[in-house]
């Protein structure tokens, strides 16, 4: 069998890479139908043949029983370091948890963040998670991720509800983002987080915007997630609106709706992904659409902080690059992105299009659907395979995982 190239005629594997061959009960490439008894085989670090096992071609076998093989899952929103804040803040309101998180993320030391980030991630793979876009203000879940080995964008948070704040705030984020482009590797890359709509100014959210296009960077931001939020930028109303006049900062209405606020402020795009939307309306959808943005949903912690569900079933009907997320486990029980994908869809899905919303939903969101997300020869070898036959609604737990070709020990 030829080795397999790109369409310049380039090979798509190393020469001499070892080659693996991966079996299984099932194979579920995403990007095509089940195969039974199927094999994935890896050379180096991309996949070289999905197929049934009689016409793989030869290599090391690997058996892995009964399983399904997959893609390896995909977070679309993370709080990697807030992970060891689990279960702190049960039943406030999205208001007081907030201020809550922020004086107990404070608290903890820059060891402490790292250990949280660490523990966050080893979850993570054992639940069959192998990318991550992580949010944050420091540089924790970024470093966790290179240590570990994982696939990942880790997004660095800035915040400046004042317009005053502005200019500082630019300056700290460039000189941040110049150091950690110097420490990008193949697996994990950099972008932009301007916060939210309650933290974040209208001048700051057009001058990360800016930046981020001007840079060919990544931008992450919380919107549409709450109806204070809502409250806040429509009506210039509401606890957040109380709270930024209390520390003598102006308010008033911003848009009709968060969605038409970060579009008059540029943040709209390509390369966006825009976390929650749980308050968007028809119009809102169209708007999204329109600037091809990705979204992220995060179906438990939504609930769990009285927000609601997005409008899901609407979003995949119009073709939204839509992902799902666990957020940060202050807001969550467990990090398993299949029962979000679950419960996202609704009890009507079926098992292959939750894998799908969890794999190659969230990688259409992250742009990175060109390199991960499903099953294919060339693409890079993220595998997650699952007991057959589990409970679906059982935690899920991985038997295997690997992050481009390498296999991970989920012992740790």
């Amino acid at each position: 069998m030829p080795a397999p190239h790109d369409a310049h005629g380039a090979p798509l594997v190393a020469a001499g890479a070892r080659c693996e061959r991966y079996h299984a009960r099932i194979v579920r490439p995403v990007s095509g139908p089940d195969i039974e008894n199927g094999t994935v085989v890896v050379e180096g670090e991309r996949i070289s043949y999905v197929g049934v096992r009689a016409a793989a071609p030869p290599g090391n076998d690997v058996e892995l029983g009964d399983v399904i093989l997959g893609p390896g899952l995909v977070n679309a929103h993370t709080h990697l370091d807030l992970t060891a804040l689990r279960g702190r803040f049960e039943g406030l309101t999205f208001f007081a948890w907030i201020r809550a998180l922020t004086a107990a993320r404070a608290a903890l030391s820059p060891e402490q963040l790292l250990d949280s980030a660490r523990d966050g991630i080893r979850e993570g793979l054992r639940a069959g998670i192998t990318t991550f876009a992580d949010t944050a203000p420091n540089d924790a879940p970024f470093a966790a991720m290179i240590e570990l080995g994982v696939r990942g964008i880790a997004y660095r948070e800035l915040f400046g509800p004042d317009p005053a704040q502005c200019d500082a705030a630019m300056a700290g984020l460039r000189e941040t983002m110049a150091a950690m482009r110097s420490r990008e590797t193949p697996l994990v890359s950099c972008g932009v987080s301007p916060h939210a709509p309650y933290s974040v100014s209208d001048e700051l959210f057009s001058a990360v915007a800016l930046f981020a296009n001007e840079e060919r960077l990544p931008l992450a931001t919380h919107v549409a997630e709450s109806i204070d939020e809502s409250r806040l930028v429509a009506d210039g109303d509401g606890e957040f609106a109380a709270f930024l006049r209390g520390r003598g900062i102006a308010v008033a209405s911003r848009g009709r709706t968060p969605i038409e606020m970060l579009e008059r402020n540029g943040v709209l795009g390509a390369h966006a992904l825009l976390i929650h939307c749980v308050r968007c309306d028809d119009s809102d959808i169209a708007t999204i659409l329109k600037h091809r943005c990705g979204v992220a949903t995060c179906p438990v912690s939504n609930s769990t902080l009285g927000h609601g569900s997005a409008r899901v079933q609407a979003m995949v009907l119009e073709n939204v690059r839509l992902g799902v997320g666990t957020d940060s486990m202050a807001s969550n029980v467990r990090m398993d992105v299949l029962a979000e994908s679950r419960i996202a869809l609704g009890a009507r899905t079926t098992e292959r299009t939750a894998w799908e919303l969890a794999t190659l939903g969230g990688a259409r969101a992250l742009g990175l659907d060109h390199v991960i997300g499903t099953l294919q020869v060339g693409k890079q070898a993220d595998l997650a395979a699952f007991p057959n036959g589990a409970d679906p609604g059982a935690p899920s737990r991985a038997s295997f995982v690997a992050v481009a070709g390498r296999a991970v020990d989920l012992r740790t």
